[in-house]
């Protein structure tokens, strides 16, 4: 190091702790994982668990708050209106698990359950149950600080893909 050179703040010495079997230069502080971050397998601080998963709902809630806006002056039901095609109906003819699934969310926010009920009647038996399950203990976990991942085993996904293959099969031979 050249003594002309201008010394940074990391630099000077006696910036930090002295590490007796270095130099004398300035050593990390070393945290309850030691200098090297925490261990494998070790859970993440749990403020920065916590604002991540505000900032993730803060930003899922501001998104559906403008979409259930609006669909609420947006009728589906009616011809012509501006909203997004089911793109397996299009290419196929055939109702997909989640087709009437728009008519069904503007139905449930105007309160006719009963037409909901009949736009997809397992979207709104188990879709939306398991769906506010799921959120609501991701949404608690991570305001405790802890990180709950949203994954399925191999068990959920059969489960849940058997589920929409046998609804998407009943209700296209059903009509």
């Amino acid at each position: 190091m050249n003594p002309d050179e201008p010394v940074g703040p990391d630099e000077q010495v006696g910036a930090g702790p002295a590490d007796p079997a270095s130099s004398g230069g300035p050593v990390p502080p070393a945290g309850p994982a030691g200098p090297a971050g925490p261990p494998a397998g070790a859970a993440a601080d749990p403020a920065a668990v916590r604002r991540r998963t505000l900032r993730r709902a803060s930003l899922g809630l501001g998104v559906a708050a403008l979409g259930a806006g609006y669909l609420w002056h947006t009728d589906p039901h009616q011809p012509g209106q501006l909203l997004l095609p089911c793109p397996f109906r299009l290419l196929t003819g055939l109702l997909c698990p989640f087709c009437g699934g728009t008519r069904l969310a503007y139905d449930l926010m105007h309160g006719d359950v009963a037409t909901a009920f009949h736009d997809n009647a397992a979207l709104l038996v188990l879709g939306v149950p398991a769906l506010a399950y799921v959120l609501v203990r991701w949404l608690v976990a991570g305001v405790r600080g802890r990180h709950l991942p949203l994954k399925l085993t191999a068990r959920g996904n059969a489960v849940v893909l058997g589920t929409a293959a046998v609804w998407m099969v009943a209700r296209n031979l059903i009509g």
